[in-house]
């Protein structure tokens, strides 16, 4: 097919040439000098499906370790799951691996707001599913409120169950902090109550209790996390809506009542660029505890969803590039929030992260929501971005970013690859 054909082809003559072999010491099969690249994995279809491991990881990671365990190349993984707390992550992919991995390793969709310092004092609405609370006080964040607190104090605001409407008319709300900003960590459980109280703090400015007198605009800031519109889960069904389908509704539900785009302070999570610098600098930081004094020059991103693992990886390999070039604009093809203030500025980043990485290719595996046999965006074939693009709308549909560096059958088969190409 078109996307990738001619990589694929590359792809196994490479891991041809390599061969099955057992991993080597720590080390050794490089003459010990130490790694000068790392890995950035996705999680859901590239090392498990749902609560499955991916047969193929637990080869990977025997592949990536040395005899006690200990991995021989730095790797972070890169998921855009946002519902659970980073050291749960962790210990989920411990087991799924049989290797031991530490927070430190994981960046979930939100892992990049602590660096948003700016909003960590401001009241945040927090709208998602699973720990969101906890997740926002460990980015950071010092004053948050749930979608269930602003549903209590004011519950004349959502009427869609009737089961769950008052029966008496409540007294007014007292006391009751303004909210100065929205965090979307992912997709909520019931999406009607989340639409709903979430449009009516845009539309009054923070204080969802006051009578409505003129819609503000600019609406107040808004931070989301992970745009995956769909995601594969152990379904026969080939994919799951995700939080970019939610935010896909908010967004034109907004539009439709006032006529206005709902604009985002930030876009965090694949594909974003900022997510990647940030799996950089963590990269490095693992590089340097380990001892290993070679800079780190090569990433390698394995995932299985085109529109957000290969997308973001090339989005970020021509970040890469322009920033080698020294052009005032990194990545000519980045979208406005790939390219705004946020993801430049982050002073803890420019400090910590020096410019020695120079590529990030991308490695696409056909054990998750990519399928050999499925129809992809391709410069080849006349197609509407609105049929093919599942991307979000802030980021523009360009053919080449989907197209894939490399095409292999599993995660074991793009580490073989990586490692040769690595002569490793």
């Amino acid at each position: 097919m078109a996307l990738g054909s001619s990589c694929l082809r590359a792809g196994r003559g490479l891991l041809r040439a390599a061969g099955p072999r057992p991993p080597p010491a720590r080390g050794r099969c490089s003459g010990g000098r130490p790694p000068a690249f790392g890995f950035l994995f996705d999680v859901d279809g590239v090392l498990v499906r749902g609560s499955q491991a991916v047969p193929a990881a637990r080869r990977a990671f025997q592949r990536l370790s040395d005899g006690g365990g200990r991995l021989r190349v730095p790797v972070v993984f890169l998921t855009n799951a946002g519902n659970c707390l980073r050291s749960a992550k962790a210990q989920e992919l411990s087991q799924a691996l049989g290797l031991q991995v530490s927070p430190e390793q994981v960046i979930l969709s939100h892992s990049p707001l602590r660096l948003f310092s700016h909003f960590h004092q401001k009241c945040m609405l927090v709208a998602g599913q699973g720990p969101v609370e906890e997740n926002a006080l460990n980015l950071g964040f010092k004053h948050v409120v749930t979608i269930e607190a602003l549903r209590k104090a004011y519950p004349l605001l959502d009427m869609v169950d009737q089961s769950r409407r008052p029966k008496e008319l409540p007294p007014p709300t007292t006391g009751f902090p303004t909210i100065e900003g929205v965090i979307l960590f992912g997709e909520p459980v019931r999406w009607e109550t989340s639409l709903q109280l979430i449009i009516d703090v845009l539309l009054s400015n923070g204080n969802p209790g006051a009578e409505l007198q003129d819609i503000p605009y600019p609406h107040l800031p808004v931070l989301a996390c992970n745009m995956d519109l769909l995601w594969m889960a152990e379904a026969k069904m080939p994919s799951r809506f995700g939080h970019g389908t939610f935010l896909l509704c908010l967004e034109n539900i907004y539009k439709k009542v006032t006529g206005r785009e709902l604009k985002y302070e930030a876009l965090i999570g694949k594909p974003s660029t900022v997510t990647y610098r940030y799996a950089e600098y963590l990269i490095k930081e693992q590089a340097e505890k380990q001892g290993w004094k070679s800079p780190i020059r090569r990433l390698y991103a394995v995932g299985d969803n085109p529109m957000s693992d290969v997308y973001g990886a090339n989005l970020y390999n021509n970040y890469l590039k322009s920033a080698h070039q020294n052009q005032v604009q990194a990545g000519v093809k980045r979208s406005p929030q790939a390219a705004s203030p946020q993801t430049e500025d982050h002073l803890e980043l420019r400090k910590d992260c020096n410019n020695s990485v120079e590529s990030c290719e991308s490695i696409l595996v056909c054990t998750g929501v990519y399928r050999h046999d499925a129809d992809v965006p391709s410069k080849t074939k006349e197609r509407t971005t609105e049929t093919v693009f599942h991307g979000h709308r802030d980021f523009c549909f360009d053919p080449s970013l989907v197209e894939a560096s490399y095409i292999v059958q599993d995660v074991n088969d793009a580490v073989q690859l990586a490692f040769k190409k690595e002569n490793w």
